[in-house]
């Protein structure tokens, strides 16, 4: 509540002060307020509009497009406060006499129309970015009501101002009002940020930087006045990532050396062109360091892996070289060439590398006649569909082949799993059918000769270990990526643009300013000697 009042006080008091302005000098000057009033009216219609409407889109967004927009609202929202504190750093003291200057300006030309439309741009301009202020300061509010009644309590405040400043009843000291009051928006704008950090990172757009810092709960308990000080009016959450703490000490840090640093001790503005240029070289080196120092995330080696059978009983082993898997399995060796994969979810991996391989295994030991009872056994104790007794009584003649199929698969270069099957399938002709019978077989043949080559498969605990390995790589990628590429562009931007700033401040502290023309007397016609 005491953020959004404070918003909509400073906010409300700006446009106020420019519409008492106006008002005054129409009514000295004898001009109607209608127009005025008018032109007032439907700025505050539209800026009520814009509110209105992007909280509508936002409700209508599913959950992560909502928070993106919360993001959104809440960047602009802070662009929006600190143009508006760094604005009236430098004019709060003048204000007034500028607005006059300005009204009586346009009052002389003959026309109130242009003091009409400073009113309605004035608050039409104050109106949206209130708007936007209090979108961004309700999402991140723990109670929206107490809010938003914060937020109609400055406005009307800002009002009763305004006209006391117009009837000439009440004075007040803009530069120190604007001064105090920078120092807390500089506050609310920091856990504005915050709280576009943690949204961010809901929509998705923001993964790095998650880890907890600091325990507050002890400090803004829920419930409390304190929790509600430091939740709902500074956007301070009770145990901050990383990054919300980076990005408040980056806003709050720097804002506060430019609002607060004492004018008496102020550099002069060749020491400040210095300065510039000096923060801009540090920022451009820690890009650099940055992005030197941050490599790139790997995959820990995990070496071999163990091969069981059905039953659970190692026979053998898996390794990666040179491209390649070399399985090693009853006692035989055998090269898999690692080409053509594919990127699969496979054991809660979602970018795991897939490769199957077709495999002919070859038959040998099995009869090659199956009775009746022969068939039924190897088909779990039944007669296979469309064998009937009575027209087909067998013996018949028995054709065997075997296929496998192998799937191996990697995460982050490393053997994640692999599993290899094979299909046991009789082919039987004569003994009664009318035509060749293909069926799969599961059982064994009389005498325990097995027919199901069975299964070869890596064990759970290390595919659980693999996954957990891969999982730490995708988080050290995102953590990586951003501390080691984005946080550099981002400085190497920041100081581009401050080396900008510190060019500009210098060509204006070594332009020497022209002093008034000299004038050179010509004489007239009338006074000129003539010959």
């Amino acid at each position: 509540m005491l953020a959004t009042f404070v918003i909509g006080l400073r906010e409300g008091l700006e446009a106020a002060l420019i519409v008492g302005i106006i008002a005054a000098f129409l009514r000295k000057n004898g001009r109607s307020l209608t127009p005025m009033a008018i032109g007032v009216a439907a700025a505050v219609a539209l800026s009520l509009a814009v509110g209105v409407a992007l909280q509508l889109i936002e409700a209508s967004l599913p959950q992560a497009a909502q928070e993106g927009m919360e993001t959104v609202i809440g960047v602009v929202a802070v662009v929006f406060v600190t143009g508006m504190v760094l604005w009236m750093s430098t004019h709060a003291r003048g204000m007034k006499k500028e607005l006059e200057a300005s009204a009586s300006e346009a009052l002389g030309a003959g026309s109130t129309r242009a003091l009409v439309v400073m009113a309605f741009l004035a608050v039409l301009k104050e109106g949206f970015e209130t708007a936007v202020f209090l979108l961004a300061t309700f999402s991140a509010s723990t109670n929206p009501v107490a809010a938003a009644a914060g937020a109609v309590l400055g406005i009307l405040a800002a009002a009763a101002v305004g006209y006391g400043l117009y009837s000439g009843g009440l004075r007040l000291n803009l530069g120190r009002f604007f001064t105090i009051t920078s120092g807390f928006l500089v506050l609310v704008a920091a856990g504005l940020v915050v709280s576009a950090l943690g949204s961010a990172h809901e929509a998705g757009w923001l993964d790095a930087g998650q880890q907890k810092t600091v325990d507050l709960s002890w400090l803004a308990p829920n419930g409390s006045v304190r929790g509600s000080l430091f939740t709902g009016v500074l956007g301070i959450p009770p145990d901050p990532r990383l990054i919300q703490v980076v990005g408040w000490l980056a806003y709050v840090v720097p804002m506060s050396l430019y609002l607060f640093w004492p004018r008496g001790h102020r550099p002069s503005a060749a020491a400040g062109v210095r300065i510039r240029a000096g923060v801009a070289a540090v920022l451009g080196v820690a890009a650099v360091v940055l992005a030197a120092v941050v490599g790139p995330a790997t995959m820990p080696a995990l070496g071999a892996a163990e091969l069981v059978d059905d039953a659970g009983a190692s026979v053998g082993s898996v390794a990666l070289e040179d491209g390649a898997a070399r399985i090693v399995a009853a006692g035989a060796s055998e090269v898999m060439e690692l080409s053509g994969g594919t990127t699969v979810a496979h054991a809660g991996v979602p970018d795991a590398v897939e490769y199957a391989l077709t495999l002919d295994v070859p038959v040998s030991g099995l009869p090659s006649t199956l009775t009746l009872a022969q068939l039924a056994e190897l088909n779990g104790g039944r007669l296979p569909v469309g064998v009937s007794p009575q027209q087909a009584p067998g013996p018949f003649t028995a054709t065997w082949a075997r296929t496998g199929e192998r799937r191996l698969w990697l995460a982050g270069g490393e053997i994640l799993d692999l599993a290899e099957t094979d299909v046991t399938t009789v082919t039987l002709t004569g003994g009664g059918l009318a035509t060749s019978r293909t069926f799969t077989v599961a059982g064994d043949v009389p005498g325990g000769a097995a027919v199901s080559g069975g299964t070869l498969a890596v064990p759970d605990d290390r595919v659980g270990a693999a996954a957990s390995a891969a999982a730490t790589l995708r988080a050290d990628v995102v953590e990586r990526r951003f501390w080691g590429r984005t946080l550099p562009m981002l400085l190497a931007v920041a100081a581009l643009v401050v080396l900008f700033t510190a060019w500009r401040a210098h060509r204006r502290v070594s332009t020497p300013t022209r002093g008034p023309e000299a004038t050179v007397s010509v004489p007239t016609r009338r006074n000129a000697n003539v010959a």
